[in-house]
């Protein structure tokens, strides 16, 4: 088996919620923003919707985190990233704007994996969206 065959059975074997690493999932669903996205002249210059989707696995500080919000990665504040993100400036590609994202996610202590993603829902009339999907691990945690 190829070094990458061996990293995707890897990469799609592991889990985001788990007991054993202690780990938790944290996940935000269908962010809806208008974003300046695109490389076609028609997309330059103007908004489009995008849908994004973000799933961390993040490490526990306790099976209860103590109920305060100082021991847990705030889904607010991950938000308020990728709204500032799409707010910089023109990205051209779902593929970059899906790095950013990561980036912005594995910046948090907590957070050992981001799994993002990218869907343009309005470029062809024919598909409900297109887009990408990306994982981004943070590897001295999953090479343990």
């Amino acid at each position: 088996m190829s070094d990458d065959a061996e990293r995707v059975v890897f990469l799609s074997a592991a889990k985001p919620a788990d007991a054993r690493r202690q780990t938790r999932h944290v996940f935000i669903r269908d962010l809806m923003l208008d974003a300046h996205i695109g490389v076609h002249k028609h997309e330059k210059g103007r908004r489009q919707r995008v849908r994004i989707n973000i799933d961390l696995t993040v490490l526990e500080k306790g099976p209860d985190a103590g109920d305060d919000l100082a021991n847990v990665v705030c889904y607010e504040d991950i938000v308020d990233k990728v709204k500032a993100l799409v707010e910089e400036s023109h990205i051209n590609l779902a593929e970059t704007m899906a790095e950013r994202i990561a980036g912005r996610c594995l910046e948090d202590l907590l957070v050992m994996a981001a799994r993002i993603r990218v869907e343009k829902l309005t470029v062809i009339a024919e598909a409900a969206s297109v887009g990408v999907e990306i994982e981004r691990r943070k590897a001295e945690f999953f090479e343990a």
